[in-house]
């Protein structure tokens, strides 16, 4: 299925995938030359990223900007044309055990190796919550990560470490299950009221509501006094290496590490690609925020737990009363509850990151904020899909001008899926459109000065998803892109083939994407090795691939 999920979200089930393609089913896009097994390449950093100028606006700015029909339309090409794009891996879920230990080291070791010789920049890891914090509050345990730190940087590699508060396990592309830290669930069993809830009753327990964001309900804390405390841990633990080796700390806002709702969770066969999801803001602290908007406005009814008539998760737009083309959500209430929601949702993400630009301040590694790649029903006028997950983003008002500008008030790299989907591959009863939401973002990126990062959504191997990673990294409309992380690596990555291919892509890269094919011959005298490793080099590729 077209999804643009990278790791965790709860309940998952494997098995709708009537509509996922596979790399074969895909034409290449770029006819890469052959090259010979003793082919070396160089992939040489030789030109640096150019600096973007933050504006600093405040977190509502932007809201009303509604410009009709046209309001997705480009403007005119940015220049950034030729900086190179770095390109990071990320590593896979499990590269911290469960007692807390750097996952087969010798293999890992071997993979950096193989990674380094490729010429990619670094590598990217999940701090889970849920492992480092889990034998009480305040008890924190890093030295699994201390572990691949000190790897990482012997190899000449940086790291990118996601603040991982959300849960592990069940969802497209998951192959471990790590749950939030037991003494937080202990809590949510003792006050459900702590995790997300939709219309029905039904509870999610893979990140904690953002309705009690300020309330002191994890033993004396607040979840963002929680996820602060975290962080602090996480920079005095490795301040040495800050700035350094760990250039960029992503922070997690939601599911899968997204700044979103739960509002497509799979589990069970709950939701369902392309269903519409559902609203999650029926535990009591939301349900009261929403009372008290309502009864702000004079509108008492208004706060009775959201629209009655937005279907159900697995239901089209057309198939609802909300969400249909001239549905209630274009309404004074559909606005007035619409606003509130996706509010709730820019402030969340707005005190976490406030947090986090204090703690990490001056120690030189960069912050960076993940957003869903929902492009399904993005052709219809409701976008409902995007609505139920927390972006207002209609025909007609754009929803993601309001997210980056939250973003450049703290400086934050704008992180976003989906840059290997085209829009044909996609099946058109959806109404989808990966390309036309990627435009926006980027559109909506350069308007508010910030840095726009990328990732492919679902593990491709194929010259065609690449080519794609390629075309949409360079600025040649909206913002280019500073970096790029490609998920994941796995011993299917360094079969030859997979291998070539990602060595290809990565030079590409260095090169501002313009670089689309590569010479049968070795003409620079580089050390980027292509194809088969010859001695030492190739027995690290097949340690690699154990991985």
């Amino acid at each position: 299925m077209a999804l643009t999920l990278r790791s965790s979200t709860s309940f998952i089930n494997f098995k709708d995938s009537s509509s996922l393609k596979t790399p074969d089913d895909y034409s290449g896009m770029v006819c890469f030359a052959q090259i010979r097994p003793t082919c070396r390449l160089r992939a040489r950093n030789s030109m640096q990223e150019a600096p973007i100028s933050r504006e600093r606006p405040s977190l509502l700015e932007g809201r009303k900007n509604e410009q009709g029909e046209k309001l997705h339309g480009l403007p005119a090409p940015h220049s950034q044309n030729g900086s190179r794009v770095p390109v990071f891996v990320m590593l896979p879920l499990d590269t911290v055990s469960v007692g807390g230990n750097l996952s087969k080291p010798r293999a890992m070791n071997a993979s950096l190796m193989a990674l380094k010789s490729a010429g990619v920049e670094g590598v990217m890891v999940d701090a889970w919550w849920g492992l480092v914090e889990k034998d009480g509050p305040l008890k924190y345990n890093w030295e699994g990560y201390a572990e691949l730190v000190n790897m990482v940087q012997n190899h000449g590699l940086k790291l990118q470490v996601v603040m991982s508060f959300h849960q592990c396990g069940g969802n497209v592309g998951d192959s471990c299950s790590i749950p939030l830290p037991p003494w937080v669930l202990e809590e949510m069993s003792k006050n459900p009221n702590l995790v997300y809830t939709d219309r029905s009753g039904r509870r999610n327990p893979e990140y904690i509501s953002l309705g009690c964001d300020s309330l002191p309900l994890l033993r004396g804390r607040t979840p963002i006094q929680v996820y602060s405390d975290y962080m602090m841990s996480f920079r005095d633990r490795f301040k040495d290496y800050l700035g350094e080796v760990i250039m960029e700390i992503q922070v997690g806002m939601g599911p899968c590490g997204e700044l979103r709702y739960p509002s497509y969770p799979e589990s069970n066969g709950t939701w369902r690609f392309p269903g519409i999801g559902e609203f999650q803001c029926n535990d009591k602290y939301m349900k009261s925020s929403l009372e008290a908007s309502a009864e702000a406005i004079g509108k008492k009814d208004w706060g009775n737990g959201g629209p009655h008539d937005a279907g159900h998760y697995n239901q089209f737009p057309e198939d609802t009363g909300f969400f249909r083309r001239d549905g209630t959500w274009n309404s004074e209430y559909g606005h007035f509850f619409l606003e509130w929601y996706s509010t709730k949702l820019l402030e969340h993400g707005d005190r976490i990151l406030a947090a986090a630009e204090g703690i990490f301040r001056g120690t030189g590694a960069k912050l960076s904020g993940k957003v869903a790649g929902i492009h399904w029903h993005y052709k219809t006028r409701s976008h409902a899909a995007e609505l139920t997950a927390g972006y207002y983003n209609t025909r007609h008002r754009d929803g993601y001008l309001p997210i980056a500008n939250m973003m450049g008030k703290h400086g934050v790299v704008f992180n976003f899926t989906c840059m290997e989907m085209k829009d044909e591959q996609q099946p058109e009863y959806a109404n989808c459109s990966p390309e036309g939401l990627v435009r926006q973002i980027k559109m909506a990126t350069r308007t508010a000065g910030i840095e726009l990062a990328g990732e492919n959504a679902l593990e491709r191997h194929d010259a065609g998803a690449y080519a794609q990673v390629l075309a949409t990294s360079r600025s040649d409309a909206g913002n280019g892109l500073s970096a790029f992380t490609y998920l994941r690596m796995n011993k299917h990555l360094f079969e030859p083939n997979n291998w070539q291919n990602l060595v290809e892509f990565v030079k590409s890269m260095s090169e501002g994407g313009r670089h689309t094919r590569l010479p049968e011959s070795d003409t620079s005298r580089t050390e980027l090795y292509v194809g088969f490793i010859k001695g030492k080099s190739e027995q690290k590729i097949n340690e690699a691939a154990l991985v």
